[in-house]
């Protein structure tokens, strides 16, 4: 299996930008704004944390039934 290192700082840079527009918005009073580029960064991560996980039991269920 082919651990993919550019995924993690993938992840981890849309965290980082998302946390500092975050605080961006949050400085200049528009919450609401701020609360959705949360939760639109977090659907954004779970996504790919969801793809990876498919190719991790994609690997695991060649590896054990033999395909």
């Amino acid at each position: 299996m082919n651990i993919e290192v550019s995924a993690i700082f993938q992840i981890a840079g849309i965290g980082i930008i998302v946390a500092m527009i975050h605080t961006v918005l949050k400085q200049m009073g528009k919450e609401d704004m701020a609360h959705w580029v949360t939760v639109i960064g977090f659907v954004v991560v779970l996504f790919m944390v969801v793809r990876l996980l498919n190719d991790l039991f994609r690997e695991i269920r060649a590896i054990f039934l033999f395909q």
